[in-house]
């Protein structure tokens, strides 16, 4: 699929998910957007909007870092940013209620 132009969302999240095949990509993925969660609340309590910045490092950066070591491809980041973002609080959200897993039956060797 990646050959040819992703035309919907709905395209676009099953080739997301296959690119997020890996239990550790997608447990590095979900700290990563769990601890952006926990910064916002941390400013929007404290007040101190200069933590912000740590959104991106801990958004991006720990999810980044999950596709260099574990998954071995590019991020979708740099050919879909709006949808990749989408998609990222969606797989969050999904785990959470349990739509996906950590481990699937994309992975074929547990991490």
């Amino acid at each position: 699929m990646e050959t040819q132009k992703i035309k919907t969302y709905k395209e676009f999240y099953q080739f997301y998910l296959s690119e997020h095949s890996k239990p550790l990509t997608r447990l590095f993925h979900f700290i990563g957007i769990l601890l952006v969660f926990v910064v916002i609340s941390y400013v929007l309590q404290s007040g101190k909007e200069r933590f912000l910045w740590y959104c991106p490092i801990f958004g991006f950066g720990l999810g980044w870092l999950s596709h260099a070591i574990f998954e071995k491809n590019t991020p979708l980041t740099f050919r879909y940013p709006v949808w990749n973002l989408i998609a990222d609080f969606q797989m969050f959200f999904e785990l959470i209620i349990v739509k996906q897993k950590l481990y699937t039956p994309l992975s074929p060797e547990k991490n």
